[in-house]
């Protein structure tokens, strides 16, 4: 536990799995003195006042937001630019705002014309998470070795930046600052263009007649029941992540499909060889996620799964 609190009054505008865990992992590590959050369904708020984490649930993000030394905006990105208006007035001098998206370029585009002077905004992305959603999915330990990036715009004050790098690393992430742009085009193949696939894949298999729902589950291989926990992810967040980050996903689906091309011709002309140098290549980017502690290397059978998503009791 941290000896003492990096910020006064933390504000988590919105409460699902990211929030949640934000709110339990900065209360476990004595991170702030007061946490404060709101969320849109007056269900959500009063869930979150039965889970006692935080100090106070109120009705508006503009409440949330007063007074608060730093803001997080945890919701769709296609929201960001419509909450940062109505904060905007309730925000004190000196605060620092983020948010979590998976997309840069649009939250900075979207927020950063409200944002009063003397506000700091820097925007951040944890690159963690499961298929739950809601007040009920966080666990302090989500962020544990996983990869937060920050991307402040140009001119941003490095304090600021720094101290939110530091609460992040608090939280147990590996923290890497980079600009919107290059998050986006770096995000378009590592995470989106793989959701847009298992959307596909699992979509396809729903509606293949010749195979019964079924069967689909009961013969699931592991790669299947991965792309369905992928596929399971909040169907508004990527929506959102979709619309907001349009053109590098469309570019790296470009590439992906001229890749894909390319093995369908191997596979129609019996091209063995060239199948083996595809499949070798791959497993090697594969070996390199597990040896800088990405993921682990023991069989999907037995994966500790339940551990990495494991509430607090």
């Amino acid at each position: 536990m941290s000896s003492e609190p990096q910020f006064g009054k933390i504000a988590l505008i919105g409460f699902g799995l990211i929030g949640g865990s934000i709110a339990r992992g900065a209360r476990a590590q004595g991170l702030v003195s007061e946490i404060v959050t709101t969320a849109r369904s007056e269900k959500t708020r009063a869930r979150v006042r039965e889970l006692g984490i935080v100090d106070a649930v109120v009705e508006s993000n503009a409440e949330a937001a007063k007074d608060a030394d730093l803001v997080i905006l945890c919701i769709p990105v296609g929201a960001c630019g419509e909450v940062a208006g109505e904060i905007a007035g309730t925000l004190k001098a000196g605060a620092i705002v983020s948010d979590v998206g998976s997309v840069k370029g649009a939250v900075v585009r979207d927020m950063a014309p409200h944002l009063p002077a003397g506000v700091h905004f820097v925007p951040a992305h944890p690159v963690a998470g499961t298929e739950h959603s809601g007040p009920d999915s966080g666990f302090a330990e989500l962020f544990i070795n996983r990869w937060c990036i920050l991307t402040p715009p140009e001119g941003t004050e490095p304090d600021a930046v720094e101290r939110l790098r530091a609460f992040w690393a608090a939280l147990g992430a590996k923290v890497e600052t980079m600009t919107p742009d290059h998050h986006d085009l770096v995000l378009a193949i590592t995470s989106h263009l793989p959701h847009l696939i298992a959307y596909t894949i699992v979509g396809t298999a729903d509606e293949l007649a010749q195979v019964t729902s079924s069967e689909v589950i009961k013969f699931s291989a592991g790669g299947f029941r991965d792309f369905t926990r992928i596929a399971a992810s909040d169907p508004t967040m990527w929506r959102d992540v979709f619309l907001a980050n349009k053109e590098a996903v469309l570019e790296m689906l470009g590439t992906f499909n001229e890749d894909l091309s390319k093995l369908t011709r191997a596979i129609r002309r019996g091209d063995g060889d060239a199948l083996f140098e595809h499949f070798t290549r791959t497993r090697a980017i594969r070996r390199g996620i597990v040896e800088i502690g990405q993921d682990s290397a023991v069989p999907d059978f037995g994966r500790p799964h339940a551990q990495l998503g494991k509430k607090p009791g």
